[in-house]
């Protein structure tokens, strides 16, 4: 089977791949961008991606979706810096069939190309723990202000030009920040701004 590996990182393919070798899997093909990663799905037509979601070019999601659509039968693992059960949630909606964080033990990454090179779906224990806890829906939970917000997070807006834009006072549009952290499951205001992006970008073209 041919592998691609997606990741814009060298350290995490070379890794990828010394792991890859250990299990004795086939071709390994590499793009270090979402761009260049459909080229070569394009060319080579791989069974498998290894597929990281924050790439320099093109949302995660939105390269998932055009993987899938160019060749529906192709499987996708994503393996993410991310272990925040939202992530998984929205990758499994769009298609992938497997997922882990970058801070899973080889062992669990390896179980995981293993499951999805067989068609199997595999889903890291501790996010598919909090996934069966119903920590994977929480966007049921935002209200419009709080949509609002994520979208405007999306575009690069300051706390002050969101404040402007919702005509609410700066604190205001501080503390709503706080409470949506606290509503996705992420601790950093960066984790909530790249949230933001995968939330509101469309998952395709």
């Amino acid at each position: 089977m041919k592998i691609l590996l997606v990741d814009d990182h060298a350290i995490v393919r070379d890794g990828l791949k010394r792991l890859l070798g250990d299990l004795g899997s086939g071709v390994i093909l590499e793009a270090a961008s979402g761009r260049a990663a459909l080229d070569v799905a394009r060319a080579e037509r791989p069974g498998l991606v290894i597929l990281d979601l924050n790439l320099p070019d093109l949302g995660g999601l939105e390269i998932l979706a055009r993987l899938l659509r160019e060749d529906p039968a192709v499987r996708v693992l994503v393996l993410s810096m991310h272990a925040e059960p939202l992530y998984a949630s929205r990758a499994l909606k769009a298609g992938a069939k497997g997922y882990v964080s970058k801070a899973a033990a080889p062992d669990e990454i390896a179980a995981a190309v293993h499951a999805v090179a067989r068609g199997e779906g595999y889903v890291e224990a501790k996010v598919a723990q909090a996934l069966a806890l119903g920590a994977g829906a929480p966007l049921e939970s935002l209200t419009p202000r709080d949509l609002e917000t994520l979208r405007l997070l999306a575009q690069g807006r300051s706390l002050s030009e969101i404040a402007a834009a919702l005509g609410v006072a700066y604190k205001t549009a501080a503390n709503g920040c706080t409470q949506l952290k606290e509503k996705l499951g992420v601790s950093r205001t960066g984790e909530l701004i790249r949230l933001a992006v995968e939330i509101c970008q469309p998952a395709g073209d």
